[in-house]
């Protein structure tokens, strides 16, 4: 059988919120199976607790936020990109603010931290969304789509006119049972440009960020001195991010997803079509591993 997984022991960290500025304690905790990932405030009066699904997603403004009534954890994609690459299924996120910590603007310390508290098999089966039906949205020139596949696949094409990322190309292929999320997708970095650090600022957003959390630009180079970590990393990270918006449907999905200058609001809106048509998914388990698909053997073997 292909079992959920949560982790093995509970650990810790601290760092900055990208939008808040504010200093965060945040802790990933064991989870029953079946339970999901729960986010959980400390700072806030108990019990309050959001499970993670696509009709939680409110705010997505340079950012994934998610919520339940009055309670709002920001900036959850990174975390949740690395929550689906290492495939916990369920797992508690307690913090003592209104955002996941930014760390290094990638999701390997995200990485880090699950590989550190250990991963633990449960006795109920993984249960994957498979799409069986094209699902697409649209936005102008910007659109998204998932199509029927027997694993997990994205293709990401971005559009910056800009000249170090027109250097780098602006179009990613991965797919899961090819590509390592740990080696080749979990450290591509956040990046923005300097023009819009006052706009942003006015608006209460990018209040943490800096060169030690993103690749910043001016209006002709990367102002970061160690430069990029990759080729493609503005492309690759639009992939990570994308990985972690398609984790909030609550299940790991089995599809291809492609997208064209698609974000945090598009990519949700995807999830939300799919949800709103029950001829364009099934729920499926896999109780004969040898009938599961190779993606996710070789991408544990990865982790």
């Amino acid at each position: 059988m292909l079992r959920q997984r949560t982790l093995r022991s509970a650990v810790s960290a601290q760092g900055v919120g990208l939008h808040s500025g504010q200093r965060v304690r945040l802790s990933l905790q064991p989870a029953p199976a079946d339970s999901g990932i729960v986010f959980r405030r400390s700072d806030l009066p108990q019990p309050n607790e959001i499970v993670s699904k696509a009709v939680a997603v409110g705010d997505t403004r340079m950012a994934s936020t998610i919520g339940e009534g009055a309670v709002k954890v920001a900036t959850v994609e990174h975390l949740m990109s690395a929550l689906s690459g290492l495939g916990i299924d369920n797992a508690t996120v307690e913090v003592d603010a209104a955002e996941i910590p930014i760390m290094d603007g990638s999701a390997a310390s995200f990485v880090y931290l699950i590989r550190s508290a250990g991963i633990q098999e449960q006795d109920q089966p993984k249960r994957f969304v498979e799409v069986i039906k094209p699902i697409e949205v649209r936005d102008g020139d910007k659109w998204a789509r998932l199509d029927p596949y027997y694993g997990f696949r994205l293709d990401f094409t971005i559009d910056f006119q800009h000249p170090a990322v027109n250097q780098t190309g602006q179009e990613v292929s991965i797919d899961f049972e090819q590509s390592s999320f740990v080696e080749e997708i979990a450290r591509a970095r956040t990046f923005g440009f300097m023009r819009d650090v006052d706009a942003l600022r006015s608006k209460g957003l990018a209040m943490g960020g800096s060169l030690d959390n993103a690749i910043v630009m001016d209006s002709h180079r990367i102002l970061n001195r160690s430069g990029l970590r990759r080729p493609d990393e503005f492309a690759m990270h639009k992939a990570l991010d994308a990985i972690g918006d398609l984790y909030l449907l609550g299940q790991p999905l089995m599809a291809a997803y492609s997208a064209f200058k698609s974000g945090h609001a598009l990519n949700n809106q995807l999830l939300r079509a799919l949800l709103d048509d029950p001829s364009a998914w099934v729920e499926r388990s896999f109780e004969d591993l040898s009938q599961a698909p190779a993606a996710w053997a070789r991408q544990w073997s990865w982790a």
